[in-house]
């Protein structure tokens, strides 16, 4: 049997590429979950919080479950569109994605059995598990459902339309809209940053739970990056209409509000609701201009909503 060459290319890997670009910044931030400092404070200035209640303290639970139950869940989901791409660059970047929900998914765990259960003890709270059932609400559940399911419906029918479809349920959706609220949440209660309308209460500044949100975003930058231009590029050559996109994410968006407006303690609901659609419409304005550039890295998980990110 003769051999065929592929002379498609001179070198195996398009430097230039924009998943290129992404995997080399994905190697250049490199970080471990196991190496972030700080927990052994953030445990004992919970422990000092005397008037803390079980109601407010479950909320931090209840943001924390979501959190390592959906990175391990993206964790799974991923892998159906590694297996399709075609594309040695888009490979290499999907392979650090899913890399990177893994390392998410240690750091939530992490922290759960390091910081949450010891002062859960300490006060004489129940001690939970991150996955007991009562921490996610219909909406969440159906969201990474619908979630899994575009991403399976690449394995038997590989589209652009498919494409298109799991891109806006994982990368828009998921982590540009709904992780990005709760990251918003999360500066906001729980560091300087961030508005003082979202915390119901004052809460100590947790340093070790925002240094490691922190890194993920860095790492969700490039993933919702990644998703953006991939939509954007189908969007552009007529491949998929804009009403897809537009009728996608329309529907999960119900979904994201019911996953965070059931704080009522610690931490007030509504202008993480509000954060969450402003933050669908900014993507949306992006990927339907097709000479619209995708902000960078940084942009993309900046939590500022003022005039000069308005970018992102």
């Amino acid at each position: 049997m003769t051999q065929v060459e592929d002379t498609s290319r001179e070198m195996r890997l398009d430097r230039d590429s924009f998943a290129q670009g992404y995997f080399e910044n994905a190697v250049y931030r490199h970080w471990d979950p196991y190496a972030i400092e700080g927990f052994e404070e953030d445990k004992e200035k919970l422990m000092e919080m005397d008037d803390v209640t079980e109601a407010e303290f479950e909320e931090l639970r209840q943001t924390l479950a979501r959190f390592g139950a959906g990175e391990e869940a993206v964790t799974e989901d991923l892998m159906p569109l590694a297996l399709v791409l075609e594309d040695i660059n888009d490979q290499m970047f999907i392979s650090s994605q899913i890399y990177e929900e893994a390392k998410h998914t240690q750091f939530f765990d992490r922290y759960w059995r390091e910081v949450i259960n010891p002062v859960a003890e300490h006060y004489g709270f129940e001690v939970t598990d991150p996955t007991a059932q009562h921490y996610f609400p219909d909406g969440y559940i159906q969201l990474f459902d619908k979630t899994e399911d575009a991403m399976e419906r690449l394995l038997e029918e590989d589209t652009p339309h498919t494409r298109t479809v799991a891109y806006c349920h994982y990368h828009l959706t998921v982590e540009s809209v709904l992780a990005q609220t709760g990251y918003y949440g999360i500066e906001s209660t729980f560091s300087p940053r961030g508005s003082d309308e979202v915390g119901l209460r004052e809460f100590p500044h947790l340093e070790g739970l925002v240094e490691g949100v922190t890194k993920i975003r860095s790492d969700e930058g490039r993933h919702v990056g990644f998703g953006m231009h991939k939509v954007q590029e189908y969007l552009a050559s007529g491949e998929v209409d804009e009403q897809v996109v537009q009728d996608t994410l329309q529907e999960l968006m119900p979904h994201v509000a019911n996953t965070v407006n059931d704080f009522t303690e610690a931490v007030n609901a509504v202008p993480l609701v509000e954060y969450s659609r402003d933050k669908l419409t900014r993507r949306l304005d992006v990927i339907t201009n097709a000479d619209a550039e995708i902000p960078g890295v940084d942009d993309l998980v900046a939590l500022d909503t003022d005039d000069a990110t308005a970018a992102d």
